[in-house]
């Protein structure tokens, strides 16, 4: 048995030996409602939870671990460990804050009480983020930290507090603190692998645009026995307007946006997304392209929400004017703002019988496509492959993180790559949101194995 393999079995003990403790750490991290909504939840749930992350990464043999307030007013979790001399240095980055439960009735399972089911620990955040947070202790843990033996690489430690609320606290203090954030990788642990037991790096984010397209024809309603026929409907408008956005074969098409995107990496079969989307029987697929292509190399229009009269208490009337909140996700390659001028300009000009057409933006944020061809990217493949037996494959998100575009900007140098322990059967963000625990194991030994690997590049 080579050195190598020696020290990676090790490695592969302790960290099955740690779990356990993983299991406690999680649980009483769930217990925290920290919601970053005082709205919803007392403030100090957060603030028990900074609190327990200073001391875990403290004990893990991180130092300086703190709160740093960030421009939101919720708290950051930061701490750092140097490596020897000229060693590369990572961030670990995380976030503490959860999801609300959402509809307490429809867990199986007290949604702030870890709880083992069919092998899986379900609560609120035991994958997005807490798993996460429990996989960094258990791989720092594993290398021997709090027995003083030190990392093989400098590492800074970053904990968000209001990642779920969008709310940008941590992207505002990364361009005001920018030496808490330095580093030539940046593991960004909030995604995870694209099936079970199938290791992952996310690549690319999709971009978002959201507007509000209001349509107005009429002074006001006007009564449809009366008048209906030659009056123009507002409604009927914005319904041809919004179908104008999707072909015959539920292609986004917005003039001006290209459309033919090909994803190159993992493939997405088709009755799998079905299974996971929860397609019901009989109704197809939309677009053209493979379900990759659609989902994350192609624009993607949806509509989020119609301010018009609901079929309880609607009179038979002629309607002058309503609105809809209309989203558009842009793979990498479409910038963000070229496509709401794209969306604003055809809405404008889909509008029938020269109704009258006004588009608010809301948001835009830009799409994210890592680098993946440096000694970081190399490292992390080759830990993958020894910690599950299968190599590396490469996925996008449809969702954004406006984060990695900050860091992006901020740092062009370093490598950022997404990883982590969720997957498709966790649910986040939804009721009985779970975590399977091979993974936070599986996902320790890699992070555990990266770090000693990159100390000494491929």
């Amino acid at each position: 048995m080579s050195a190598e393999s020696t020290e990676t079995a090790a490695l592969r003990e302790k960290v099955r030996a740690l779990m356990p403790r993983a299991k406690e750490d999680l649980t009483a991290l769930v217990a925290m409602r920290s919601v970053a909504d005082p709205r919803q939840f007392p403030p100090e749930e957060c603030a028990k939870t900074a609190d327990f992350l200073v001391r875990a990464f403290t004990e893990a043999g991180l130092r300086d671990m703190r709160r740093v307030t960030t421009p939101d007013g919720t708290d950051a979790v930061v701490g750092h460990a140097p490596g020897p001399e000229g060693a590369p240095t990572v961030l670990l980055y995380c976030h503490y804050d959860v999801q609300p439960p959402l509809d307490d009735a429809a867990w199986r399972t007290p949604p702030f009480e870890l709880t083992e089911r069919d092998g899986r620990w379900y609560g609120r955040g035991a994958a997005d983020c807490k798993g996460n947070i429990v996989m960094h202790l258990t791989a720092l843990r594993a290398l021997g930290g709090p027995e003083g033996r030190g990392f093989p690489v400098n590492i800074k430690f970053v904990a968000e507090g209001s990642e779920e609320q969008g709310t940008g606290g941590l992207e505002q203090l990364v361009p005001l603190r920018p030496e808490l954030f330095a580093a030539d990788t940046l593991l960004v642990c909030d995604t995870g692998n694209f099936a079970l037991g199938l290791p992952t790096a996310t690549t690319s984010l999709r971009g978002l645009t959201n507007v509000v397209v209001t349509v107005s024809t009429l002074r006001g309603e006007m009564h449809s026995g009366m008048f209906g026929g030659p009056a123009p409907d507002a409604l009927a408008a914005l319904v041809r307007i919004l179908d104008s956005l999707r072909d015959e074969h539920g292609n986004t098409v917005v003039k001006g946006l290209p459309g033919e995107g090909v994803w190159e990496g993992v493939d997405y079969p088709a009755e799998q997304f079905r299974a996971d989307a929860g397609v019901l029987d009989g109704v197809s697929l939309v677009g053209t392209g493979s379900v990759a292509d659609e989902l994350w190399a192609r624009p993607a229009v949806t509509v989020l929400g119609i301010d018009c009269p609901p079929v309880v208490g609607s009179s038979a009337a002629i309607q002058a004017k309503v609105r809809a909140r209309v989203s558009l996700r842009v793979p990498p390659g479409i910038d963000a703002e070229d496509a709401l001028r794209a969306l604003t300009d055809h809405l404008a000009s889909a509008a029938p019988w020269g109704a009258r057409v006004e588009v608010e933006a809301e948001s835009a944020g830009q799409p994210f496509r890592a680098h993946t061809d440096g000694p970081a990217y190399r490292a992390l493949g080759a830990a993958l492959r020894e910690a599950y037996g299968k190599d590396m494959v490469q996925s996008g998100q449809g969702g954004s993180i406006p984060l990695c575009n900050v860091l992006a900007a901020q740092f062009p140098a370093a490598e950022i790559a997404l990883v982590g322990v969720e997957e498709p059967g966790c649910l986040i963000h939804a009721p009985n949101e779970s975590v399977d625990p091979s993974e936070i194991e599986h996902m320790a030994l890699a992070e555990a194995l990266f770090l000693n690997s990159y100390a000494t590049p491929l």
